[in-house]
């Protein structure tokens, strides 16, 4: 067993620091030097850090939690609420903080408020890059946003929620401003019933987890008929919000299908509920996104 010991300069001192992920053991590597095969011991991905997880970079967790902890009501933060709010020591968050600076990921001009800087977007660029979709996609998103004159959008699903990954917008129509990187719970979005429908295995156990909130009138508020709702939505092959989440807004969702059957993602539009009917929705927005994720289907294989 090797032990390795860093030293991290922090407020001038050079401090020496011992952290359980330094420690390497012969069971961190296969004998090529190389991370253990899939099967054989890796958790499943997002499944969360096992405790005791020899494997787990303590310092990586804490440092993400840290970014995570920023959002949009909460962009400027001290370090004692950043450790209550993810319930990190202060002082292994201030150490966060201080690499994060000296990286240009973060930044604070007061000494006690810090805020993200604009470097934190590489690493979602980088995600975003590597997704031959989301290259190939903005075209189609904008010829069909212009044809309409509505916000077109495609999502994935990521645990209970969908994440917008490209957007074509022309109008706010909803309260909650939409881009790339927005997160809403699955269950209430068309493109989150989309997502589920192809995910039959899943579907019993992702329903347990829902939080039935009543988010309008409208809001389906029983797992039964969420569970109807879903099967409609895989023998039709669409799904309609009609103002569920929102009053005002209605949107329709299709599948973008990959080569094995399962839905990659999903496809949708958003629409003012003033400005067309469900009937009409299916009637002029249907086929143009039908096409649309057929041909983004046959790009992604």
């Amino acid at each position: 067993m090797l032990r390795r010991r860093r030293c991290v300069l922090i407020g001038g001192r050079r401090n020496r620091v011992s952290e359980r992920q330094d420690v390497m053991t012969d069971t961190d590597f296969d004998d090529d030097g190389t991370a253990p095969a899939p099967g054989r011991g890796l958790p499943e991905a997002g499944e969360g850090p096992v405790p005791g997880d020899p494997n787990i970079m303590t310092s990586l967790v804490r440092g993400l939690a840290v970014i995570q902890a920023f959002s949009r009501e909460t962009s400027s933060m001290t370090i004692s609420q950043i450790s209550q709010k993810t319930g990190i020591p202060r002082a292994a968050v201030r150490r966060c903080l201080y690499t994060l600076r000296a990286l240009g990921f973060a930044d604070t001009e007061d000494g006690r408020r810090y805020v993200l800087r604009p470097r934190i977007l590489a690493l979602g660029h980088a995600y975003l890059g590597s997704i031959p979709l989301t290259r190939i996609a903005q075209p189609l998103l904008r010829r069909i946003s212009n044809a309409l004159n509505e916000s077109c959008s495609i999502a994935i699903l990521d645990g209970d929620d969908i994440v917008y990954i490209a957007r074509a917008s022309v109008s706010r129509i909803m309260t909650i401003d939409l881009h790339v990187g927005s997160r809403l719970p699955a269950a209430f979005t068309s493109m989150g019933r989309v997502l589920l429908a192809y995910r039959p295995n899943e579907l019993e156990e992702r329903l347990a987890r829902v939080g039935f909130g009543a988010f309008t009138p409208n809001t389906i508020k029983d797992a039964a008929a969420l569970r109807a709702e879903i099967a409609r939505v895989r023998e039709s092959g669409y799904a309609i919000i009609d103002q569920e989440l929102e009053l005002g807004l209605r949107s329709i969702a299709v599948p973008i299908m990959a080569s094995d059957g399962t839905a990659f993602a999903a496809l949708n539009v958003g629409v003012h509920a003033s400005r067309m009917s469900t009937a009409e929705m299916i009637e002029k927005i249907l086929p143009l996104l039908r096409q649309a994720a057929a041909e983004l289907s046959l790009c992604v294989g």
